[in-house]
């Protein structure tokens, strides 16, 4: 995986401000770059620097693995949640995810001119990498 596209990616979740959530494929979607599995596995390889718990599977479903230290963020930030997670906090048990619908994050003016800047320094890095070095300047 493309350095670039990890830093992109890295840079756009920490925009994602707490009691909110995306899912992998928002966050592709926004950078106009890859797809939800190329951000799964850029968040399960390099995620741990930022708030990884707000990026999720479509179903609203916490990071396989880490439902637990997810469910303690949502808790802490607020972020809307259905199901038996009281349950779940007290004794491991019961069924509960992020109610996407209600916590997905509508970034606001400033934060989509941040993100357009990710997007386009992504763009900009990738195509200089795939163009051909014929040694000509323009």
């Amino acid at each position: 995986m493309r350095s670039e596209y990890v830093e992109a990616v890295l840079a756009l979740v920490e925009l994602v401000p707490p009691g909110t959530a995306v899912a992998y494929g928002d966050v592709s979607e926004l950078l106009g770059s890859g797809g939800p599995r190329q951000v799964g596995s850029v968040m399960s390889h390099y995620g741990s620097s930022v708030p990884w718990w707000r990026v999720l599977r479509a179903n609203g479903e916490a990071p396989p693995g880490h439902e637990a230290e997810a469910l303690r963020h949502y808790v802490q930030e607020g972020t809307p949640l259905l199901g038996r997670h009281l349950d779940y906090l007290r004794t491991g048990e019961g069924r509960w995810r992020v109610d996407l619908m209600a916590a997905r994050w509508a970034p606001d003016e400033d934060a989509f001119d941040l993100i357009d800047a990710i997007a386009e320094r992504l763009e900009r890095q990738l195509h200089k990498l795939s163009a051909p070095d014929d040694g000509m300047t323009v």
